[in-house]
């Protein structure tokens, strides 16, 4: 079993990141609804006029087919995962595999650390874990519930961190835990005198009203949770619009309707019950006109589609669905999959054939300049392999700027590719430069283009989003090509308060990197222009390497 690094927190980082878990959590309504499709979603339909099943096929066909290689992720991830595994419907088991594999691969790459302080990313990874019938406490070797026992770290990231955490522990089988009850006492403390729940300020909001409930559920029986959640139940009944659905965030979402219906299932309350019936218009109605035929769900009427819209209410579906089929609730992992399935062996890899990634040389690399740094690891896993280099003082320099010639020659490195200097066709690449043969082997592959008018310019510096661009590449050559359309990119991106700053030329490749982890996603900002430091450049192509198993 490896163990799990605790990282030593700066007070700045930790406000910093909690900033970000408040900001992100208070303008999502927002962001989602700048959709770049607009397809056209159906009216409201009487209780006896919706299919659900025939819905939860097709969205179940709609994630599988737009998220066909899922990893860890708030979208294009674990919800997509656990609201596939707990439709009912039948789910591949390569497709299953492949997303454990993954979700082993980007542990590996940061040694298990998701965060060093939003927890709630390790609730939702262990129940997607438990969802697809792994277990939790060892995913490659990497406990996820571990972190869940530091009662001060997971709370520190405000009331979501401890209703995931209880709502991951009970949901993957360790609600014995003495720290569950540490989290059910926090929970409690922070009901407000309206009977809700919130995430900040003074007024509930539904989402965090209905989290709160769902992850209250499991202690229903003890008095005074009952008294709480049915103080929250009555609280979640009045603020419901005439329409069926909520305002949350200053915006009507289809988000808001999923967690209720959820939590209201949790507590094996009927949808139907009348006080979630207003003016005729039941939760499930107005969940469904936020619907897209074909299996998609808008964040906002006349939005477009929404990758986290859709999994939220396909979660909600199955939970509907499972309650009223008397299963258990959508969260309680207890009948989920007994085992994980096995790898399929016979699987292509999708790897050019030219790509082979030089072995490990037979001697140690150390570096003066490069222990305790951020991207130690990765520098020295590359230069252990001939793929990176330091300087003749026996320094790295990791936070020097790189320039196009020497990120190109790492990455031809990486993938052991092969050119000839005297074909760059590039005016400003001299026959017999140190680079010309790497130049000549990355155009040779397609993996890097010049400037244009026969100019590469080696000495220039390179961007994070031009990088970006070419690991994407370089990615496609390891076995690792997906393809996002704008609504998916806009998804994945719109996380980033700056998000809107990246080239539309680097959009989709930036989208990768962060789908896959290659990225790091946990900063506030993409940052797209920002210059690439040597230690960055090193981490890249690690990651890309690491992801598509050639370390």
């Amino acid at each position: 079993m490896k163990i799990l690094k605790k990282a030593l927190l700066h007070k700045a980082l930790l406000q910093k990141a909690l900033t970000k878990i408040t900001a992100l959590i208070a303008t999502a309504a927002l962001i989602a609804s700048a959709a770049l499709v607009l397809p056209v979603a159906i009216a409201a339909a009487e209780p006896d006029e919706i299919n659900i099943d025939g819905v939860i096929a097709k969205t179940v066909a709609f994630i599988m087919e737009t998220t066909p290689d899922p990893g860890i992720g708030q979208t294009g991830g674990e919800w997509a995962v656990i609201a596939l595994m707990r439709s009912g419907e039948t789910i591949p088991d390569g497709y299953i595999r492949s997303y454990y594999d993954a979700v082993v691969s980007q542990l590996d790459i940061v040694r298990g650390l998701l965060s060093s302080v939003k927890y709630s990313e390790y609730s939702r990874v262990a129940l997607a874990m438990a969802a697809v019938g792994a277990d939790p406490r060892d995913v490659g070797g990497y406990d996820m519930l571990a972190p869940l026992s530091d009662y001060e770290m997971t709370v520190s990231q405000g009331l979501n961190g401890p209703i995931f955490a209880l709502i991951a522990l009970n949901g993957a089988g360790y609600g014995g835990d003495p720290v569950t009850e540490r989290y059910v006492d926090f929970i409690l403390s922070r009901q407000l005198p309206d009977g809700g729940f919130t995430l900040s300020g003074t007024n509930s909001d539904p989402d965090t009203t209905a989290m709160a409930i769902t992850a209250l559920s499991v202690y229903r029986s003890r008095g005074d949770i009952e008294e709480a959640v049915d103080r929250a139940v009555e609280r979640l009944s009045r603020i419901q619009r005439a329409t069926g659905g909520y305002t949350s965030f200053s915006s009507v979402n289809s988000e808001s309707v999923s967690q209720v219906i959820i939590a209201l299932c949790s507590m094996g309350i009927s949808i139907d019950d009348e006080r979630f019936v207003k003016d005729e218009n039941s939760l499930l109605q107005n969940l469904m006109t936020y619907y897209v035929e074909g299996g998609g769900f808008e964040h906002e009427s006349g939005g477009g589609i929404s990758m986290m819209a859709t999994e939220q209410a396909l979660c909600a579906l199955a939970a509907y669905r499972r309650y009223a089929a008397g299963q258990k609730p959508l969260y309680d992992m207890s009948d989920a999959p007994a085992s994980l399935p096995d790898r399929s062996d016979d699987e292509p890899s999708g790897k050019h054939p030219d790509v082979s990634v030089p072995a490990v040389l037979p001697r140690e690399v150390s570096f003066e300049d490069t222990g305790g740094h951020d991207n130690e690891n990765a520098i020295i896993e590359l230069a252990q392999r001939g793929i990176v280099n330091g300087y003749a003082n026996g320094c790295f320099l990791p936070d020097n700027e790189i320039s196009r010639a020497e990120f190109t020659a790492m990455m031809v490195r990486a993938l052991g590719l092969h050119g000839q200097n005297d074909l760059t066709g590039f005016a400003d690449v001299e026959p017999g430069s140190w680079y010309g043969v790497y130049v000549s082997a990355a155009c040779a592959y397609g993996v890097i283009e010049g400037r244009g008018a026969g100019i590469f310019d080696p000495g220039s510096i390179i961007t994070k989003q031009e990088a970006a661009v070419i690991v994407t590449r370089a990615a496609a050559m390891c076995g690792l090509s997906r393809s996002f359309d704008d609504t998916a990119v806009r998804d994945i991106l719109s996380q980033f308060i700056d998000y809107r700053t990246v080239g539309q030329w680097a959009a989709e490749a930036l989208a990768f990197c962060y789908y896959y982890g290659i990225l790091d996603d946990s900063a506030i900002e993409i940052t797209p222009a920002l210059p690439l430091s040597r230690g960055a450049a090193a981490e890249l192509l690690f990651r890309v390497l690491n992801t598509a198993g050639l370390l």
